[in-house]
């Protein structure tokens, strides 16, 4: 996932605090300029959850409560049991993008 790897090396367009973090992605062949905006649960080392996705032309930013809420989600995100990981892509709740389709 070129997304990850790409924050893997530190290239992270806004980090946002509480492990949030803003990442444009490439959509429609439109580059990333053109692209998404992706706000992504993120630590190195763990588990990465992309929460939110926009386009910048849809909506310039998000407000400072929907920050919050999404810190406090990352913060729950990143701290969940792989138990509970595994529970929550067992019912679909959450989904291996890596992996999607070869399921």
């Amino acid at each position: 996932m070129t997304a990850v790897n790409e924050m893997e090396r530190g290239l992270i367009d806004a980090e946002l605090g509480g492990h949030v973090v803003k990442k444009r992605v490439e959509h429609g062949g439109r580059g990333k300029r053109g692209g998404v905006r992706v706000l992504i649960a993120y630590k190195a080392e763990h588990n990465v959850f992309f929460v939110y996705g926009f386009a910048k032309n849809d909506r310039a930013n998000i407000s400072d409560d929907e920050l919050r809420v999404l810190k406090s989600l990352a913060r729950n995100l990143l701290g969940a049991s792989e138990k509970a990981i595994a529970n929550a892509m067992k019912t679909g709740a959450f989904f291996d993008l890596e992996n999607r389709g070869r399921e």
